[in-house]
């Protein structure tokens, strides 16, 4: 398998439900009530409960995988740009945009769900072969 390089691109795609909620909730322990309690998040600016941003980010994380060789996650920046709400489908896209040489490679994330972009942002990997090669 070769190593990710200028131009590629690869995705993947999350469906976020209250349950996908949940369950990244009770994993990473943040129990805000903007997330998890439906009356409450009802009454802020979001008018309902919404994903966890890093939810979101974790389906960019996702679509770096599926790019060829084996990739390490350096670095991240992020912009949280519309909440995702249960019910809805997030696609993350991710596009190597730099040879930053030493393996390392610049990767534009970008995520958006039928309506909106959610996330975007430009990520740093390493691109190595994978392993058994």
């Amino acid at each position: 398998m070769p190593v990710a390089a200028v131009d590629d691109t690869a995705e993947a795609t999350l469906t976020v439900t209250e349950e996908t909620i949940d369950e990244y909730a009770g994993l990473v322990g943040d129990d805000n009530p903007i997330h998890r309690d439906a009356e409450y998040a009802a009454e802020t600016m979001f008018g309902g409960r919404v994903a966890h941003g890093m939810l979101t980010a974790g389906v960019v994380s996702a679509a770096l995988a599926n790019l060829p060789g084996d990739i390490v996650y350096l670095s991240q920046d992020l912009d949280f740009e519309s909440p995702v709400r249960p019910g809805e489908t997030v696609t993350a896209t991710v596009t190597v945009e730099e040879d930053l040489g030493d393996d390392r490679l610049r990767v534009k994330t970008v995520a958006e769900t039928d309506e909106e972009f959610v996330l975007s942002g430009t990520a740093v990997v390493l691109s190595l072969p994978h392993e058994s090669e």
